[in-house]
C-alpha cells in the first residue's frame, strides 16, 4: 500500500499543482490531501490539529516549517500518541526533486520507516 502524504496549507499552490501534473503522467501516483480540503481539517488548523488529523488519516505531513512543527512533534509524541511522519522542505529544493522524493518514498518504502520522525527533503 503506498504512503500517503498531506500538504501543510502554506504548500496548497506550486507544489498541488507539481502533484497533479505528474498523478496525469505517472502510473505511480501520488496520494496527497491538503489542508483546507477535508471539511475536519480547515485553513489555519493548529498545528497541533493538523498532527492530530494526519495520525488519523496516516498520512506524513509535508510542510515548510522548520521552526514551529518541530516542538509540536515532540509534544504530540510525549502525549502518547503517534505521527506517520513529517517531512520538511528545504528551501533549496526544486519542485522535480520533491516530487521525486514522494514517489519513491510512496511507491519504494513502506510507511513504518518514516514513522514518528521528521526528516528534511533533500
Amino acid at each position: 500500500m503506498p504512503v500517503s502524504f498531506l500538504l501543510d496549507e502554506h504548500l496548497r499552490g506550486p507544489l498541488w499543482k507539481a502533484i497533479q501534473r505528474h498523478n496525469r503522467h505517472s502510473e505511480y501516483l501520488i496520494d496527497a490531501a491538503r489542508v483546507g480540503d477535508p471539511p475536519d481539517l480547515p485553513l489555519r488548523s493548529a498545528d497541533s490539529e493538523i498532527l492530530l488529523w494526519a495520525e488519523r488519516e496516516n498520512r506524513i505531513v509535508i510542510t515548510l516549517d522548520e521552526n514551529t512543527i518541530p516542538g509540536h512533534l515532540a509534544d504530540h509524541l510525549n502525549s502518547g500518541r503517534h505521527s506517520p511522519g513529517v517531512f520538511i522542505i528545504r528551501d533549496v529544493t526544486s519542485l522535480a526533486r520533491v516530487i521525486s522524493f514522494l514517489e519513491a518514498v510512496a511507491h519504494a518504502s513502506e510507511a513504518h520507516e518514516w514513522r514518528d520522525s521528521i526528516h528534511y527533503v533533500p
